[in-house]
């Protein structure tokens, strides 16, 4: 099978955050959709390894920023190649506090959410929520993962869910 296909499905770019501790961390993601529009369901992908899938687990409350064309790719690695276990991804980032999480300012929308369920495969979790806030920030194109791999150059770590070995 040729995995490049997946390239062509129709993904964003996110930065999914959580608070733990008194603390906020987060991580790149693309794989997010929305299931229903009443109430506002949404599934989201996180893989097992990741700190932030063992905060999710824990917390049960996220923020997703939706990163536009224009936001900053040093977000993207910083989030999606780093690991929060080690590091404060938030500290050279410049983001808003919203309902008690952290949503990334050069974002171009946003969505709080609160897990209901969770689904296991081999490597992820996808977890359920039901959107309890979101808005607009801006009228910025919103970043596709196409755009960020054929413009960007963008590489996708091990853990993510369309990550091939080149």
């Amino acid at each position: 099978m040729n995995n490049n296909v997946f390239r062509n499905l129709s993904y964003g770019v996110y930065i999914v955050a959580c608070k733990i501790n008194g603390k906020y961390t987060g991580c790149t993601v693309n794989s997010i959709m929305q299931i229903t529009s009443s109430p506002a369901i949404i599934a989201l992908s996180v893989n097992h390894s990741n700190y932030t899938h063992t905060c999710l687990e824990e917390t049960k409350r996220f923020a997703v920023s939706i990163l536009s064309e224009e936001s900053n790719p040093i977000s993207i690695g910083t989030f999606g190649f780093r690991s929060g276990r080690d590091c404060n991804k938030f500290e050279n980032i410049p983001y808003d506090i919203i309902d008690d999480l952290p949503v990334i300012k050069d974002a171009c929308g946003y969505l709080i959410c609160e897990i209901k369920e969770k689904l296991e495969t081999h490597t992820h979790s996808v977890f359920i929520a039901e959107v309890k806030n979101g808005d607009l920030l801006n009228n910025k194109t919103p970043m596709t993962y196409s755009y960020y791999h054929n413009v960007i150059k963008g590489k996708s770590p091990k853990a993510a869910p369309t990550y091939i070995e080149e």
